[in-house]
């Protein structure tokens, strides 16, 4: 067979594999980022990831079950509003978050490196540990310099890696021209490897090759202690950012457009479909409905809106669509005037200095002062540089703030752990200690001291074809008291009375026809009833023409009552704050005996409150659960949401509850008490410990077997005594 010759030029395997006409490029996965506040477990991640994955056009999903969040990847034509549905059938609550507006915490990668570092220098440490009992055993020689050699061979780039975080955290403050606890604790570490080297090098006796990483371990240990118990807390900025709306329907030329939120302007018109939160501050210029501003106002009872009323960014619309003309978008709503409060409260929180750094300020200058002071000395005695440097070295061993290092962590954890137990999760690693000090108790009513669920407490009184009506009626209904006489309906097994022209009538309630006659259920007013008081309630009209007045009331948590006199026992003052109506919550507070209470308070006047409280010198706990309490539990001495909040109340939290039970919080003060008791025996007996074995060391009878065991001594002693916590009162 005989080739054909070309002039064509060459190709390239791949060149040739290529395709020659245009390439179509598949459409790339859109990303969608749902938060799930009401996630508990590893089944509920299953069920979640599963009913996710089966939804057309969804690739993957995965949920992250510390942060409360799911991440999808989905086809472009996938919604974020069908995968929130397909979340309410599993019976989960889902809100789209905007990823962009989250910053990447390194908090958990902080963590594993800590955890790396501390690995590497307790298995360092145990070989050179080896080393060196044969060493104190009486090798002598060349036995015990190539033991010498092994260790250092061992110790120095096992130090090099695990001591960074204090090498660095040092130069840094030396920079900055002042001086916390790394210094000397980076000195120590410095001066016994130099010294440990020298005495190698001239065939000595002695090493401090152990005593080094035996120091890094102990500190490290207590660095990822504190890393740990400061690994769930997030920024409630960037929450309360998140959830707004990222995408919104504008009217252009008469017919909604999806657009991004960022794209609109003041004077837009944008629809807010049933369901949907409102994306922009706005006044009602078309529509009539009942929005739900919990977001705000915390309170669960639905107010009416129709054209000329103002509506929030957040704000959610129950009923019918309404039309909203944009009067401030982007940062200019009040989600994000609220969002900028809480960064502000949270910046002053920042500004709170712990035990363990104010011991700090006194011990680190006093640490080197006595080093230098006993080189000196020595310096001068005996003329002799090398004795001179072994007992710097020994002093700043045995001083070295290992004790105080593991102090208060060993504390947090321990009475993290207890408080667990009783179910309530510390996010903040000063939050015990600050829980100590509260000397008041600042409430939000609903959702907190509540329920947050209404609960009608008149039922018994309707005859049963009233109740076959209000339960027909109430069916179907988004309404939170339309949903709590269907509940109670259900309870009983109330039949439903049958029906015809249903009609829900946003903003009013609920007609029908039943028997020809007309029958409703909705606001009081519209039905032409005037309650006796400012009570919770709703009008129900019968087929006979009488109308009868439904009284709702929000049922306290369990444990409230009991957790209040826990408070009033331990001498601490309790203020009770409600966007609610004066006679709703006036009523509640006399329930629960509480004598100092606000209502129809706006987030900013909690905040406010919350500040002028402190300002008078009290040192306030903030409990709260609704958006609308996160500029006011960020501005506290010490804060607690329930874990039910919106992860925004969560974030801005010290601590959270997980249970149903307020009981917690009376035991959470009490454990703080004894734990800042912990924290200051500890450091006493870090005080005690270096007062006897700093005369050692400036005397020079501290061999590196004596600083060595000493400094262990004092860290497992003051672990000990932190166990204690977990004990009786």
């Amino acid at each position: 067979m005989t080739a054909t010759a070309t002039n064509a030029p060459a190709a390239c395997p791949g060149c040739l594999a290529a395709p020659t006409g245009p390439v179509a490029v598949a459409p790339q996965d859109a990303r969608i980022m749902l938060s799930l506040p009401t996630i508990h477990c590893q089944a509920c991640i299953a069920k979640v990831e599963q009913a996710l994955t089966v939804h057309p056009g969804v690739t993957s999903a995965r949920v992250n079950l510390t942060l409360k969040r799911a991440l999808v990847d989905a086809a472009p034509e996938v919604t974020a509003a069908e995968l929130t549905d397909v979340m309410a059938r599993e019976g989960f609550e889902a809100h789209e978050l905007d990823p962009s507006a989250l910053n990447e915490t390194t908090t958990s990668t902080a963590g594993r490196a800590l955890l790396m570092r501390l690995a590497v220098a307790g298995f360092a440490s145990m070989n050179v540990m080896l080393l060196s009992v044969a060493v104190w055993s009486g090798a002598e020689d060349a036995t015990r310099d190539l033991f010498h050699w092994i260790s250092a061979a061992i110790a120095l780039p096992a130090i090099a890696f695990s001591a960074q975080p204090f090498f660095v955290n040092a130069w840094r403050a030396l920079r900055a021209g002042r001086l916390n606890m790394d210094v000397p604790i980076s000195l120590a570490i410095a001066l016994a490897l130099v010294t440990s080297l020298w005495e190698t090098w001239l065939s000595g006796h002695h090493a401090y090759f152990d005593a080094a990483l035996t120091l890094t371990f102990f500190l490290l240990a207590g660095r990822w202690l504190d890393a740990r118990a400061r690994s769930a807390a997030r920024s409630a900025a960037e929450e309360l950012t998140a959830l707004e709306v990222p995408r919104a329907l504008r009217i252009d030329d008469g017919s909604p457009v999806e657009v991004p939120v960022a794209e609109l302007r003041r004077g837009d018109h944008v629809l807010v479909r049933p369901g949907g939160r409102a994306p922009v501050d706005g006044k009602v210029v078309k529509g009539r409905s009942e929005v739900d501003r919990a977001l705000l106002t915390g309170e669960t009872v639905p107010e009416p809106r129709g054209p000329g009323d103002l509506i929030s960014a957040g704000e959610v619309n129950l009923t019918g669509p309404l039309t909203l003309q944009a009067t401030a978008v982007g940062q200019d709503t009040s989600l994000q005037r609220m969002a900028a409060l809480v960064a502000i409260a949270e910046s002053g929180r920042s500004r709170y200095t712990s035990l363990a750094d104010r011991a700090a300020k006194l011990y680190a200058p006093g640490v080197h002062i006595l080093s230098a002071l006993a080189f000196l000395g020595w310096l001068i005695w005996s003329g002799d540089m090398r004795v001179s440097l072994n007992i710097a070295a020994a002093v700043l061993i045995i001083t070295c703030p290992c004790a105080l290092g593991l102090a208060v962590p060993a504390v947090t954890t321990a009475a993290s752990g207890r408080l667990f137990g009783k179910g309530l999760l510390i996010k903040n690693a000063t939050a015990l200690e600050r829980l100590a000090e509260v000397d008041t108790v600042v409430f939000d009513k609903t959702g907190t001291l509540t329920t947050g669920a209404p609960k009608l407490i008149n039922w018994g009184s309707l005859t049963e074809a009233q109740k076959s009506i209000a339960a027909a009626l109430a069916s179907g209904s988004q309404h939170p008291l339309s949903q709590a006489i269907a509940a109670i309906a259900q309870t009983e097994g109330v039949s439903e009375a049958a029906l015809s022209d249903r009609l829900e009538r946003p903003g009013f309630g609920v007609e029908a026809t039943l028997g020809g006659a007309v029958v409703r259920l909705g606001r009081a007013d519209w039905i032409g009833v005037a309650p006796e008081d400012e009570a919770m309630c709703a009008a129900l009209q019968t087929d006979d023409g009488a109308a009868i007045v439904l009284t709702f009331e929000d049922t306290s948590r369990r444990g409230a009552a009991e957790m209040l006199a826990e408070l009033e026992t331990q001498g601490l003052e309790v203020v009770l704050l409600s966007g609610d109506r004066t006679a709703a919550v006036a009523s509640f507070a006399r329930s629960l005996g509480i004598e100092t209470w606000h209502a129809s308070m706006r987030p900013e006047d909690k905040a406010r409150l919350v500040a002028e409280l402190q300002d008078e010198g009290r040192h306030v706990l903030m409990v709260g659960d609704g958006l609308n309490d996160t500029a006011a539990l960020a501005s506290a001495h010490v804060s607690i949401s329930p874990a039910q909040a919106l992860d925004a109340a969560r974030a801005a939290s010290d601590m959270v509850l997980l249970g149903q039970d307020l009981a917690p919080i009376g035991t959470a003060l009490s454990v703080a008490r004894q734990a800042t008791r912990r924290i200051r025996e500890n450091f006493r007996i870090a005080t005690f410990y270096n007062i006897i074995a700093v005369p050692l060391a400036v005397a020079g009878f501290a061999t590196p077997l004596i600083a060595a065991l000493a400094m262990s001594t004092s860290s497992i002693s003051v672990s000990l005594n932190a166990l204690r916590i977990g004990g009786r009162r």
